[in-house]
């Protein structure tokens, strides 16, 4: 199943599957859901269940590496990386199969298939969200911006009128 349709949940949670496999790329969001499936094999596991992560294929890999971070921090392996190729985008959205064998593409969907079917079931260890945000740079999560709060002027526009408050204020009890 897929975290989009909510396909994976059931099968965690009732032990129907044996590993997960995580997809994701480097970017945020696609590691933010990466590490919620984390969260639910690791809650499942807690309550007797017996479901682990087989590894993480990182999709559409710019080679700038947070997915792979992620992976180790979380303590999956990467099973395979994917590279953002204008070719794969290409064959992709014509739906042609990318991993033929004997094409440019054969070698790696053929490792990728020997790494899943070998890769045992590991214990992940989901990261907390300052974990998580830490792999990014702060441009990219707005870390090292200080929110101000907004005026009255803000949300009420030009003309506000400041009116006093009607609350009962003691001084001294």
């Amino acid at each position: 199943g897929d975290v989009v349709c909510g396909g994976f949940g059931l099968p965690i949670a009732r032990d129907m599957c044996q590993k997960v496999i995580v997809v994701g790329s480097n970017d945020l969001q696609s590691l933010y859901v990466a590490n919620n499936v984390c969260s639910a094999v690791e809650y499942f596991r807690k309550l007797g269940g017996n479901v682990g992560v087989a590894g993480m294929v990182i999709n559409k890999d710019d080679s700038t590496g947070e997915a792979q971070a992620f992976a180790e921090k979380v303590g999956i392996p990467v099973l395979a990386a994917i590279p953002a190729h204008e070719d794969i985008r290409r064959k992709s959205a014509s739906y042609e199969i990318i991993g033929r064998p004997g094409t440019q593409w054969g070698p790696l969907f053929e490792e990728l298939a020997t790494n899943v079917a070998s890769a045992p079931p590991v214990r992940p260890k989901p990261l907390s969200q300052d974990d998580l945000l830490g792999l990014f740079s702060s441009d990219i999560t707005g870390r090292d911006y200080v929110l101000e709060p907004a005026t009255d002027v803000d949300m009420m526009g030009k003309d506000a009128v400041v009116k006093k408050t009607l609350e009962v204020v003691y001084d001294k009890v």
